[in-house]
């Protein structure tokens, strides 16, 4: 099992930067990928950003050049830095990490993150 929690997420004017981080615990030592997801009201969950164990990322097109997803495996974190965000990045944000016992996802309870004026 691994539990994972999320922090920071909040209210932002257009153009402005938040950084969101997910810490796991438990059986830390079989994940690979960690991974952001959104979902903003009324849309389906997407893929915003994800980095493997070796750090090797990949993004989603609409937040490439803005977001950067971190990880230090020693501290079982994960962040995104979130830079230029737009109203249209409102949503609610999840961590979710893969593991390789049992080849199971898990999620984390998500971050609300409002770009608003």
């Amino acid at each position: 099992q691994v539990q994972l929690v999320e922090s920071g997420g909040g209210l932002v004017q257009p153009g402005g930067s938040l950084r969101l981080s997910c810490v796991a615990s438990g059986m830390t030592f079989s994940i690979n990928t960690r991974a952001w997801y959104r979902q903003a009201p009324g849309k389906e969950r997407e893929l915003v950003a994800s980095i493997t164990r070796g750090g090797t990322t990949n993004y989603a097109d609409s937040v490439k050049g803005r977001f950067t997803i971190s990880g230090d495996n020693a501290k079982n974190t994960v962040f995104l830095q979130m830079n230029s965000l737009e109203a249209e990045d409102t949503a609610v944000y999840y961590c979710k990490v893969h593991s390789w016992m049992g080849d199971q996802d898990y999620w984390g309870q998500g971050t609300q993150v409002t770009v608003s004026s």
